[in-house]
């Protein structure tokens, strides 16, 4: 059977490049980056290397990346790193409704210990307005957290003018970067960001690793205790071979993201112009707003999405019904539930994310398969009434 897969914003494979780059520090060239000899010092140079990879894909100074085990670490660190170094009595976070739960979680444990945090609602397309930012800033306001590009839906938030918000009023501000990443331009100069997270495995370098933006004057306090590594921010014997391919894979996504862009946003356009047209009471999540290149969510009503999923997955058909780390999660989609659906659209709603290995003639197998899979969960659902056709 042949398979597709359209599930990229939960994770991507890793490019050959990539592993190409990464295989010979699993091997002979296995020293330890923090050995002064000439095994860790060849090891050195390579992870150095890399961070000067990211760094130009950030538009950072290298001295200004630090390596992680991932994008949920990094959130982790941006967040519970900034409040545990300040030394304000009086403690206040402003995040969105939609975050990711690596952001939602940690603020939720700083309100156990009596930090104060509002989570602003967003709109209907899934962007938060920037003036509601505004009003929500307080004297003891210490951290703005807002993402980039939304996992589920796509949308992009309006980053810049929060970013001036948030400098205007000398308050740090956090975005979690790991869905914009290599889909969208990021110079965190223009921006305004003071801390941005990413990850290795969404940008086809392996699962792992990945980076915490910390702008030069931002004092963050370790979660965990250890050697001095990455200038005592993230302790830890450097994981060489996963930098390294992080580092590649940053190059590479920063000279393929123009024309790649373009490719996926046509056949993301390709994908939903023809579900719209194909099947009934479908609707695109999301799609007043500008949303990344590659990512489209889509309500099925009267159709319940775990069994949507596995029914197009036993036809070669990869997709999701929102965030990987959710799967199997009682609730609806924090997200969709977030932007004014009821629980049985959001629990209707798949969300197919395209990548690089993508092909016009994949996506147009899955829209030959995906109206009769529709049509046949409909006819079991005793809600669902069958359009008559008028002759």
């Amino acid at each position: 059977m042949q398979r597709s897969y359209f599930d990229h914003n939960a994770t991507t494979p890793v490019d050959p490049e990539v592993l190409g780059a990464m295989v010979p520090w699993f091997s002979e060239k296995f020293g330890n980056a923090s050995s002064i000899h000439s095994f860790g010092q060849q090891a050195r140079a390579a992870v150095e290397q890399a961070r000067e990879q990211v760094a130009r894909l950030l538009g950072a100074r290298p001295a200004e990346i630090v390596f992680t085990s991932g994008g949920t670490e990094s959130d982790n660190l941006a967040i519970l790193g900034l409040v545990r170094a300040s030394r304000a009595e009086r403690k206040h976070i402003i995040t969105t409704a939609i975050e990711h739960s690596a952001v939602l979680n940690p603020c939720q444990a700083l309100e156990r210990s009596g930090v104060e945090v509002t989570y602003l609602p967003v709109g209907p397309e899934g962007v938060v307005d920037p003036g509601d930012v505004r009003r929500s800033l307080r004297p003891d306001t210490l951290l703005i957290s807002v993402m980039m590009a939304n996992n589920e839906l796509g949308t992009i938030q309006p980053i810049e003018e929060i970013g001036r918000i948030a400098a205007e009023a000398d308050v740090w501000f956090h975005t979690d970067a790991v869905q914009a990443a290599g889909k969208l331009p990021i110079d965190v100069g223009r921006l305004g960001v003071d801390l941005l997270s990413l990850s290795g495995h969404k940008i086809y370098a392996p699962k792992g690793v990945g980076v915490l933006y910390v702008r030069s004057g931002a004092r963050i306090e370790p979660l965990v205790w250890g050697g001095h590594h990455e200038r005592d921010r993230r302790p830890g014997t450097e994981n060489a071979p996963g930098i390294i391919g992080l580092g590649k894979a940053a190059e590479l996504a920063q000279a393929k993201l123009p024309a790649e862009s373009a490719r996926l946003a046509a056949l993301r356009d390709r994908f939903e112009r023809s579900v719209l047209e194909r099947v009934p009471a479908a609707r695109i999540n999301g799609a007043g707003a500008a949303r990344v290149a590659n990512t489209a969510n889509i309500a099925f009503s009267y159709v319940e999405g775990e069994a949507l999923v596995i029914a197009l997955d036993l036809k070669g058909v990869a997709c999701s019904t929102g965030a990987a780390c959710s799967s199997g999660a009682i609730e609806p989609s924090h997200v969709l539930t977030a932007i004014g659906l009821e629980s049985a659209e959001a629990r209707s709603s798949l969300r197919f994310s395209f990548g690089r290995g993508n092909t016009v003639e994949e996506v147009d197998r899955a829209l030959g398969i995906l109206p009769g899979v529709v049509d046949h969960l409909r006819e079991l659902s005793p809600l669902y009434k069958k359009p008559i056709a008028i002759s």
